[in-house]
């Protein structure tokens, strides 16, 4: 069987062939910096890479689910332009996610673009959002989501130079 060593959880874990298990006590789904922490080529800060592409993961949900929600509204003509800024940011999120979780040959001025478009779009839900959130607690976890993304992408561009 094959395996390595490799860091995670405060200290050096095995990392057998399976990679959804661990050789010690622990129990659960595997989390994304340890999947990042796999890879050969980490690069950077894995802590702010990880709670990036969880909180964009987040986000795109939220912001679907809200999305879908604001259209089962009674008011949902007054909603047009929160689902149009959900959507937006929920795609917006899945894309950034997934090239910040890529590690080999990173095109860092890519990836920028990308965390700011992220942060962008994040506000512009997040301030459409607020607009609702007293009448509809969807758009009020909404606003969360995307404002904790918006400061996880901001994280990520301060240390990336």
């Amino acid at each position: 069987m094959s395996e390595r060593l490799v860091p995670g959880g405060g200290g050096l874990r095995r990392f057998i062939r399976d990679p959804t298990r661990f050789a010690d006590e622990r129990s659960g789904p595997v989390t994304v910096q340890e999947l990042l922490a796999t890879h050969t080529q980490c690069v950077g800060d894995l802590d702010a890479l990880a709670r990036c592409v969880e909180a964009c993961g987040a986000c795109s949900t939220s912001c679907t689910i809200c999305a879908d929600a604001d259209l089962a509204e009674s008011d949902v003509v007054e909603m047009t332009r929160c689902i149009r800024l959900c959507l937006d940011c929920a795609d917006t999120c899945v894309a950034t996610g997934r090239v910040v979780a890529r590690q080999t040959a990173r095109e860092i001025e890519t990836m920028r673009a990308l965390l700011e478009a992220c942060r962008t779009a994040c506000r512009a839900c997040a301030d459409e959002c607020h607009r609702h959130a007293a009448h509809h607690a969807h758009c009020r976890m909404c606003e969360e989501t995307c404002r904790a993304c918006e400061e996880a992408c901001a994280a990520l561009l301060t240390i990336t130079g």
